[in-house]
């Protein structure tokens, strides 16, 4: 990472804008290790569904972006369905979305979902509201959301990377929904990848990859590493101490 920064790497939020909101304090109150360090804010998507207010926390990272904070904002698979049913009108991502927190989405941005899984005008209805209630500034957010970012000895993705695929020839498709045959790989993949995507009952530190999801929007809570030189801490907002079910195949 370039010299004189700190890297604040945030996990999935998944809507839950208290636990976003009580992270960003924890984080503004920390002090820099040298008089001249400055942050970088990574995060690392997954930003939408499950949890109550997915719109404010658009409106929140909508905020540092727009207030000049050195911050990268990544697209998770969850922005990725959104993105494909409300630009290409994609049923399938649609009818997936929904089925995975797009519901909860909708109805933050002011949007009764369908009441039938399968009626496709139910779906071009949800669509054209949603269309029409998002703000500009939440549009260009979700249209300029990057796969990946590489900074000193880390990558950054949302899910993960293909084994045996060089970092600079990675599809954005795996980067955004890969899962297991990247985490149980021990393969060096020439960077160490720092990811969500996966809940997890705490941070996993292996020597190949860093998870930091750790189940905001799913009875978790939600987590930021604090990455400089050699050093790495991790800071938490929800209920951390409290164990939650264990999770099964969601995207």
């Amino acid at each position: 990472m370039p010299d004189g920064e700190r890297l604040i790497v945030f996990g999935d939020i998944h809507g839950q804008d208290d636990m976003l909101d009580d992270l960003l304090g924890r984080v503004g109150a920390l002090e820099p290790p040298t008089p001249e360090l400055r942050d970088r804010y990574v995060f690392l998507g997954d930003y939408i569904d499950r949890g109550p207010n997915s719109a404010r926390v658009i409106d929140r990272l909508c905020d540092l972006r727009d207030g000049g904070e050195n911050a990268v904002f990544l697209m998770g698979n969850h922005e990725d369905m959104m993105m494909k049913f409300l630009l290409h009108g994609d049923t399938r991502a649609g009818g997936a979305w929904m089925a995975n927190g797009g519901e909860e989405t909708l109805a933050s941005y002011g949007v009764a979902p369908s009441l039938d899984p399968v009626d496709v005008r139910e779906f071009s209805r949800c669509r054209q509201q949603l269309g029409d209630a998002l703000p500009d500034r939440h549009r260009r957010f979700y249209s300029d959301l990057l796969s990946h970012k590489a900074c000193g000895p880390y990558m950054f993705v949302h899910a993960g990377v293909r084994p045996g695929v060089a970092l600079d020839a990675q599809r954005d498709e795996d980067m955004m929904w890969i899962r297991r045959l990247f985490l149980d790989s021990t393969e060096d993949f020439g960077a160490i990848v720092v990811h969500g995507h996966t809940p997890a009952d705490r941070p996993e530190v292996k020597s190949n990859r860093i998870n930091l999801d750790t189940g905001a929007g799913k009875g978790g809570y939600l987590t930021a590493a604090v990455l400089w030189g050699t050093c790495m801490t991790f800071l938490h907002a929800g209920d951390w101490a409290t164990s939650y079910r264990t999770f099964r195949g969601d995207p």
